[in-house]
């Protein structure tokens, strides 16, 4: 169903340097691409957004990119502006003063949302799509939430995205002329490649050492970023991009940071992921590997409740044998267990892994998809 052309206002603020601004980057070029809005994306720290969109310019306060409007949100001095029929505010940031005040006086009022971060807990599924008025402001707001049911609205998915990936994935000549790009030969059949996105993490080191002294040759493609300092103990030497290393039957890839379709083409590429945060997670779904999910740490340990969750959800379908397995792999990433000790057990269940991997996807992919469904909305309140 075609909807018709509206302005979008989306704020974004960067708070743990690429995820947020990862996740909002692509509902943009969704809403813009493939349902003809007119958007324009606020954003606090431009330099961060450039290392995922490397045509943008970070001296520039305003720019077209990739047919989006991005400007600068500065934190004084926010410049007079009219309020969007959209505005989105991205993981509850607070909307500067003067575009409340450009909402308040805006007829008809503007549908606003919260866009929430993912989450898998139960309760989500009753709070999706419910409406919170703002009596101070005269405006009504709704919470719109991700997640990986049909009650939510859904993750974000461009169109012809798992067509990509399984043209890809049949393709060995295209994947032999993108390993050689990143100076690595073809895959071996014996060999597993891996790739490693993740924070600082003690269970790395063990599994690093499992990867080193195993009897099959793994390949480990480490974006340059934070997981580096927890490998850079284990080879004594600064690490940086373009290195490669090589300890037992373990060999290092450091790569270059990528924009968001190079990191696509890398979790398609490998054996199994490991991710970080909301952006990559998602991801590595569509990405139909298995993967090994690293949350982002929270006090308290809450972040671990959502990390149950989600894997509650996810090892519903698997054989008990197998859904333990990558439940106490995930779960020993996160805590600094023994992750090691789980890794031969993991290598020899990874074919049936795949096969859920790729259901799974084909599963969240029937539910709908978040910017559709944002838009659908948004036409909805709007009418």
């Amino acid at each position: 169903m075609s909807h018709p052309a509206r302005t979008w206002d989306i704020f974004c603020t960067v708070i743990d340097n690429f995820g947020d601004i990862g996740v909002t980057w692509r509902l943009a070029r969704q809403l813009a691409h493939e349902h003809g809005q007119t958007v324009r994306l606020w954003v606090d720290d431009l330099a961060s957004f450039a290392r995922l969109c490397p045509g943008l310019n970070v001296t520039l306060a305003e720019q077209q990119v990739a047919g989006i409007t991005v400007r600068l949100w500065p934190r004084d001095g926010f410049p007079e502006v009219d309020a969007a029929e959209v505005v989105i505010e991205a993981f509850a940031c607070s909307l500067p003063d003067a575009y409340l005040s450009a909402m308040q006086q805006r007829r008809p009022q503007p549908a606003w949302y919260n866009l929430e971060y993912l989450s898998a807990e139960d309760w989500v599924d009753g709070c999706h799509n419910l409406s919170s008025p703002q009596p101070r402001l005269g405006l009504m707001k709704r919470f719109f939430f991700p997640g990986f049911s049909a009650e939510t609205g859904g993750l974000l998915c461009e169109a012809g995205l798992l067509e990509a990936r399984d043209a890809w994935q049949a393709d060995e000549a295209a994947q032999a002329a993108y390993w050689q790009t990143l100076g690595l030969p073809a895959r071996r059949p014996d060999e597993l490649r891996i790739s490693v996105f993740c924070y600082e993490a003690d269970a790395l080191t063990g599994l690093v050492e499992a990867w080193s002294q195993g009897p099959t040759p793994v390949t480990a493609l480490v974006p340059a970023g934070r997981a580096l300092s927890s490998l850079a103990p284990l080879f004594d030497q600064p690490l940086s991009a373009g290195l490669l290393l090589q300890r037992g039957q373990l060999t290092v890839k450091i790569l270059p940071f990528t924009d968001q379709s190079g990191y696509d083409r890398l979790l398609w590429s490998c054996d199994a992921n490991i991710v970080r945060g909301e952006d990559s997670f998602v991801r590595a779904q569509w990405a139909a590997r298995p993967f090994v999910w690293h949350i982002y740490p929270q006090d308290e340990g809450a972040h671990l409740v959502k990390l149950d969750a989600f894997l509650d959800r996810y090892l519903a379908a698997l054989p008990p044998e197998q859904a333990t397995l990558l439940g106490n792999m995930n779960r020993a990433f996160n805590t600094g267990a023994d992750a090691a000790a789980l890794w031969p057990s993991f290598t020899t269940a990874l074919p049936e892994l795949k096969q859920h991997a790729q259901a799974w996807a084909k599963q969240q992919r029937a539910h709908g998809e978040l910017a559709g469904q944002l838009v659908h909305n948004a036409e909805n309140w709007l009418q």
